[in-house]
């Protein structure tokens, strides 16, 4: 039976989501709800936060925070975000040309066609697998526009608050224009989620895979803006170090060899993120509009940010360790998540640490009443805990902050992050596959105990 609805606090009627045992199928708590009306309500400011503290009070954040309690240091903020604007407008089109070459990148570039994970309605989606392509000319564009003087090296970093400003308006119009066409024009209707609040499907988003003909606006948001533009700023901020300083210090150069490995292996590996929780489960509102926008590039350069304005001179051996250990979280990011392909790939008949894995045979059932098959990988990293990749992850994600030094604790803002994106991931990954695969998950979690910390959690 289906049942029309509308939205509280919206215009918009929609309907229950089609696969009862597998999404989001009630409406959030009242705490959640919350919790993503103030986050579209300040988010769009949050970029300027760290920028402030590095430009205005030495990178502590403990003196930002201060500021705020004074009349004298608001109004220095607020004088500070005025006088440092350029052109907006300047600043809009520079951002309006970027969007553009990425999105003709991504439609023009040859790729190789793969396919996506089967979704909760039952569609397995193609997409084209360019993102490497499009990342190494992308950089090769940059340098040579600086070198030939067609824009300063440093162009990001000048322009650095009217782009935030741009990216700001982008993230916000694309979250809207998401919103409506997931009511007026979805692309795949069955694969909508419904939530029965105004702010919490505006925030997490309604369609799954929204597309304009074939042009995936969650792949090429999250990966094209997103992702290709973390490259850019970094490099502007390592320019801007040798415009300011003469020199670029070991510590920027670990956080961009550290950095641009993970953002090589994302785009090197495009077709396996076509089957992870960003483009397989999660919806496309706020939180990847926006994010892929603003938060990616600005919240994850927050290291060369610091490190622009206030060199880190580590000595040798310390920025050998820092980058060996960055390096050590990496490969096992990589080689784990590489076991469970290749164990799913031969349907377990592999080797993996010397012998034959154990792996379980998870059935799931889509919408559609059609009757699918995953195989739970038991062995190896994935023997230790059920989310080890994530560890890897954070390990990676440490070095990169610890590059910066101890002076300040701005710069591991990113990892603090991290830890609480990757730990809430975690919680809903079980969530989600306890529903997806049902008994099957529980054998698998007696197999597996721990989620995401070896005798702890």
């Amino acid at each position: 039976m289906t049942v029309l609805r509308t939205a509280r606090f919206g215009f918009f009627k929609s309907s229950p989501h089609i696969n009862p045992l597998w999404g989001r199928t009630s409406t959030p708590a009242v705490f959640e709800i919350a919790l993503c009306a103030i986050s579209l309500i300040l988010c769009p400011a949050s970029c300027l936060i760290p920028w402030a503290t590095i430009e205005l009070y030495d990178g502590s954040v403990g003196k930002f925070l201060v500021s705020l309690g004074d009349n004298d240091g608001v109004y220095t903020i607020f004088n500070w975000v005025q006088t440092s604007l350029p052109s907006v407008l300047d600043s809009m089109r520079l951002y309006g040309i970027w969007v553009i070459f990425q999105a003709t990148l991504f439609v023009a570039l040859p790729g190789a066609t793969v396919y996506g994970e089967t979704t909760p309605a039952g569609n397995r989606l193609r997409y084209k697998i360019n993102g490497l392509l499009s990342w190494f000319l992308t950089i090769g564009v940059y340098i040579l526009g600086g070198l030939c003087s067609w824009w300063d090296a440093d162009i990001v970093v000048k322009q650095w608050s009217g782009l935030m400003v741009a990216a700001n308006a982008y993230g916000i119009v694309l979250t809207i224009l998401a919103y409506v066409k997931a009511h007026v024009s979805p692309s795949h209707s069955s694969d909508r989620k419904f939530s029965d609040s105004l702010f919490h499907d505006i925030f997490a988003g309604i369609e799954l895979n929204p597309r304009i003909g074939h042009f995936d606006l969650k792949l090429f948001n999250v990966g094209r803006v997103g992702m290709t533009a973390w490259t850019i700023v970094n490099l502007s901020l390592a320019a801007s170090q040798y415009q300011h300083f003469g020199y670029v210090c070991n510590g920027m150069i670990v956080v961009n060899i550290l950095q641009n490995i993970y953002i090589l292996d994302f785009f090197y590996h495009e077709e396996w993120y076509t089957r992870t929780i960003d483009i397989a489960h999660d919806h496309f509102g706020f939180y990847l509009a926006w994010g892929g926008a603003v938060f990616i590039p600005s919240m994850y350069t927050i290291q060369a940010q610091y490190l622009a304005h206030y060199p880190a001179n580590l000595s040798r051996a310390t920025a050998l360790i820092i980058l060996l250990v960055g390096v050590s979280g990496y490969w096992m990011f990589r080689a784990s998540n590489h076991q469970r392909t290749v164990a799913r790939r031969t349907s377990g008949n592999c080797v993996i640490w010397g012998k034959k894995p154990v792996v379980i045979t998870a059935h799931y059932t889509t919408s559609n009443g059609a009757k699918h098959t995953n195989l739970l990988l038991c062995s190896g990293f994935w023997g230790i805990v059920r989310h080890f990749n994530y560890i890897a992850d954070l390990i990676l994600t440490f070095a990169m902050c610890a590059s910066c030094g101890t002076q300040n604790v701005l710069p591991y803002a990113y990892f603090i992050y991290m830890t609480v994106l990757l730990i809430h991931r975690s919680s809903r990954d079980e969530d989600r596959c306890s529903k997806k695969y049902g008994k099957d998950w529980d054998l698998y979690k007696a197999q597996v105990p721990y989620a995401l910390i070896p005798g702890i959690y």
